[in-house]
């Protein structure tokens, strides 16, 4: 790959993280948008679908780990680096935005009303992203096995069980049913 090829790549992920993270402040939320823009550019539904799971088990930023991994995908580790700088530059300065102005309101009712009816849509979209990913082909080829690690991690996690134990746990389970 030469220079200009990278350059277009580099820039691509800076867009692409640039708008993911304007679009949806939050890593949850942020996985959908993510989803759409790089699944069949960038990296396969597979490779999607590992990511996620990995950046859930690890400790840190969800949206962070994403950007490396989607970026590590798109280009190694310069793509790590600007999917990185993508990712890291909006919240930072709108992190720096919203406090300046929300500390002019702190106590407000209305503030933490807002707040409160923002959490209805952001559990609306994590739904989506998993609706997305039990339709996927990578789901349905693993067919019965799948829905039992599925039943398995729901009652895991009913039962609050960390949810970076459930996903360890669903690998494990994964190497020993779906060999």
């Amino acid at each position: 790959m030469n220079f200009s090829e990278k350059k277009q790549i580099w820039a691509k992920l800076f867009v692409m993280f640039l708008k993911v993270n304007l679009m949806t402040t939050s890593g949850p939320a942020s996985v959908g948008l993510l989803y759409k823009e790089s699944v069949g550019t960038i990296m396969t539904e597979a490779q999607f679908v590992e990511a996620v799971g990995l950046s859930n088990v690890l400790p840190g930023s969800e949206a962070l780990k994403l950007a490396m991994f989607v970026g590590y995908a798109a280009d190694g580790i310069a793509g790590v680096i600007i999917a990185l700088i993508g990712a890291i530059l909006p919240p930072t300065v709108i992190m720096f935005t919203v406090v300046s102005v929300l500390s002019q309101f702190h106590g407000e009712q209305w503030l933490k009303d807002f707040v409160k009816g923002m959490a209805p849509a952001v559990g609306v979209l994590i739904a989506l992203v998993s609706w997305q990913i039990l339709r996927s082909d990578v789901y349905k080829a693993i067919g019965k096995k799948a829905i039992l690690i599925g039943a398995l991690a729901f009652v895991a996690l009913y039962f609050d069980v960390p949810s970076p134990m459930v996903l360890l746990g669903a690998g494990i389970f994964g190497v020993l049913l779906l060999r």
